[in-house]
């Protein structure tokens, strides 16, 4: 096992491994750029080294800081988190080449599945179903505009290197597409520092379903069931649950191990999610796989009593899986609502400092967060400044318990996304299940 680990990330993600760490036994390092430094996962790590302004790509982009501050406290491993070099396969690498553990899946497993053009083709040869689409990037808009015809609209344009909604266009007509192309190309190129985008079938009002895999060293690898990430916003997910409501056993079954045999394929050694489709008459589409750990890791952890950031420093460290298929078993559900420093119903950044805090307590309700009363909400970095998470026998009563938190959630001096949390959870769609990724674009608010 490890000695000391350092985290490459901030916020809550570096509070959540820092805590597994502590749990373990293993000693941790919290990096920070300047703006940082009073942010609760560098007073809860053993030690703490600034290593850049607050622009990213002068300090958690910054691998080279990184990779000196391991080196100059000692660390014998690193943790992404998620976001920045989470899925950066030369800095995994680039730790590998100077003696250092990334904990994460290998460079070659983070390329393969990282590309969603090869990912599709990867997932294919296992029996994984796809929808109709480009099997190689599209170049040109001349290009697009006949393999759209040919797929039928609507069509969505993807970035080959993308994630988080970026560099993605749906697009109903031959018009519209090729505004619609060069736009996905720019903010392709500007997100990723790759243009290239791939074009495929628009399923049009899905469940957005994913499926939490686990895989170790020695060739074991298992799912921990599914997660339903369908109420989001311009492709970004805001309230995720376990498991999915519409989802049966058999249907769980096929696709855990559809997820299952695509790791596999790729030799895949760590956590990792696969993300799917899934449309009105049942059918699952194969979308992309996040080479990391997820935001919405919790829900599952809740409803299956998993420790995934402690397996998956532990398939880092080269040990076997402690469960197999039949041990994971989903008990009850679970809800995670992400509480962004943002105006409950225009979403936009509210950055500030916080003027009293008082979070929710009680059986089955988990927070997830950096902030405490008096903390600055800084303008620089992602605007989720927790996670409030709840477990309860049924998912009725999970709702309930969701909405009680929720009013007793306090952030003062800012504002913040939870008025909008508790009107998804009394909307009559929601309680019901009946949800896709359209849920907010149709919700009055």
């Amino acid at each position: 096992m490890f000695h000391k680990i350092l985290i490459a990330n901030r916020g809550e993600i570096a509070v959540r491994i820092i805590r597994a760490c502590k749990e373990l036994g293993i000693k941790t390092v919290a990096v920070h750029s300047d703006a940082d430094s009073e942010s609760l996962h560098v007073k809860l790590a053993d030690e703490s080294l600034c290593i850049g302004p607050a622009l990213s790509s002068k300090s958690y982009l910054n691998m080279k800081a990184i990779i000196s501050a391991a080196e100059v406290t000692d660390a014998d491993a690193i943790h992404p988190g998620y976001g920045f070099l989470s899925e950066n396969a030369e800095f995994a690498e680039i730790c590998a080449n100077c003696g250092i553990t990334f904990i994460g899946p290998t460079p070659e497993a983070m390329r393969l599945m990282g590309d969603k053009i090869s990912a599709r083709q990867t997932v294919t040869q296992y029996g994984v179903p796809i929808l109709p689409g480009t099997k190689d990037g599209v170049a040109t808009a001349e290009e697009a505009v006949k393999i759209a015809g040919k797929i039928g609209y609507p069509v969505i344009i993807k970035a080959t290197a993308g994630g988080g909604g970026r560099g993605m266009k749906i697009v109903h007509s031959p018009a519209s597409l090729p505004n619609a192309f060069a736009a996905a190309r720019s903010e392709a190129q500007a997100g990723f520092g790759n243009p290239e985008v791939y074009i495929e079938k628009y399923c049009e009002r899905p469940r957005h379903v994913e499926i939490q895999i686990m895989a170790d060293q020695h060739g074991n690898c298992i799912y921990l069931g599914e997660r339903d990430c369908s109420i989001q916003r311009r492709h970004q997910k805001l309230i995720e649950e376990a498991p999915c409501p519409v989802l049966s056993p058999e249907q769980r079954k096929k696709m855990g191990e559809c997820a299952v045999a695509a790791a596999k394929a790729v030799n895949y050694t760590s956590v990792g999610t696969m993300e799917f489709l899934l449309d009105a008459r049942g059918d699952f589409f194969f979308m992309e796989m996040n080479t990391r750990v997820q935001v919405e890791h919790p829900v599952t952890e809740m409803v299956t009593g998993v420790d995934i950031i402690k397996e998956q420093i532990r398939s880092a460290a080269g040990i076997p899986l402690r469960y197999t298929q039949d041990d994971i078993k989903i008990q009850g559900h679970s809800i995670e609502c992400r509480i962004n420093a943002e105006h409950p119903f225009k979403f936009t950044p509210s950055p500030g400092k916080i003027d009293g805090y008082h979070p929710p307590g009680g059986l089955g309700v988990r927070v997830d967060s950096f902030v405490y009363d008096q903390y600055t909400v800084l303008p620089h970095y992602d605007s989720m400044i927790a996670k409030l998470i709840v477990h309860a026998d049924t998912r009725e009563e999970a709702i309930r318990r969701m909405a009680r938190a929720l009013d007793e959630y306090i952030i003062g001096g800012i504002k913040t996304s939870i008025a909008f949390h508790a009107k998804v959870m009394n909307s009559k769609e929601f309680l019901e299940g009946d949800v896709d990724t359209g849920f907010i674009d149709r919700m009055v608010i």
